[in-house]
């Protein structure tokens, strides 16, 4: 298999798997980044499950599945050729190149991948919380969603979606290279050696942690400019965070950060120790 082609494969596989693992605290926070009545991410878990049971907290769920499968595929694909075109004339690549090389990945993922499936995700959440939800699933929705709005309706929110990947990935990749590179080395490993998992795995925890923090006000403006009620409320990101700012204050641009964190922990850990393990297993390479 090729370089890209592993890097896809492997990326996607991480990518579905994490996405389907972490989704319930994807739903949670998504709902309590709309506006309106502020519900506690415990309210909202109970409510759902008294309303909608289990299923309820997967409200969304095959399009974010779909998507991030794509978008990780993508994101690690774009990663890898960036860093091969910034590393110096010895293979290496510096923190600055990396943060260079994951923000064009990210900017790739969200025109890609990202913002369709967030954008749909986002609708069928806001709408399965509604006494009588519009949608029946992701193709009714999706279909749904194109015919009242035209392409147009599913990349909703592309600005500050591409804003968000651009800042996700060049903080994720470069936060979890550097620590990689610090651990390695240390003592813990003989040189070239590859990380235990629980090392890979807490790596990439810390760099979702990271992530979340610095990247979180870009979420909550995504979130809401990919609203049900957007076209009414706001006329450009600018506005919506000019709004959000004014009418709710500054700390509801850390809307959602409970669920978010633990998501983007887990997802940071499971995506980097499952992608290490499959280009490891099939080609016995690493990222650097």
């Amino acid at each position: 298999m090729s370089d890209i082609g592993l890097s896809l494969f492997a990326g996607a596989t991480a990518g579905g798997i994490e996405a389907f693992v972490t989704y319930p605290t994807e739903f949670v926070k998504t709902r309590s980044q709309f506006s309106g009545k502020k519900e506690s991410p415990l309210s909202i878990i109970r409510s759902t499950l008294a309303t909608k049971g289990i299923t309820g907290l997967y409200s969304g769920c095959t399009a974010l599945v779909a998507g991030n499968a794509v978008k990780a595929g993508v994101r690690f694909v774009t990663y890898e050729r960036f860093k091969e075109m910034l590393a110096d004339s010895e293979g290496k690549v510096s923190a600055p190149r990396s943060l260079l090389a994951g923000l064009g990945a990210g900017m790739c993922e969200a025109v890609l991948a990202v913002t369709p499936s967030e954008t749909i995700k986002t609708k069928l959440i806001e709408d399965a919380k509604r006494p009588d939800p519009q949608y029946r699933g992701l193709i009714h929705g999706t279909s749904s969603i194109v015919k009242a709005e035209g392409i147009r309706g599913v990349y909703r929110g592309l600005f500050p979606v591409m804003m968000r990947q651009g800042a996700n990935s060049a903080v994720r990749f470069t936060t979890y290279s550097t620590l990689k590179n610090f651990v390695q080395s240390t003592s813990i490993t003989r040189p070239g050696q590859a990380l235990p998992t629980p090392i890979t795995f807490g790596i990439g925890a810390i760099a979702g942690l990271v992530t979340v923090y610095t990247t979180m006000p870009l979420d909550v403006v995504k979130t809401r400019m990919q609203s049900l009620s957007a076209r009414s409320q706001y006329r450009n990101l600018f506005h919506c965070a000019y709004r959000i700012f004014s009418e709710e204050g500054v700390l509801r641009f850390w809307g959602g950060t409970t669920p978010r964190l633990v998501r983007l922990m887990l997802s940071g850990g499971i995506v980097f120790t499952t992608y290490e393990a499959i280009v490891r297993a099939m080609d016995g390479k690493t990222i650097a």
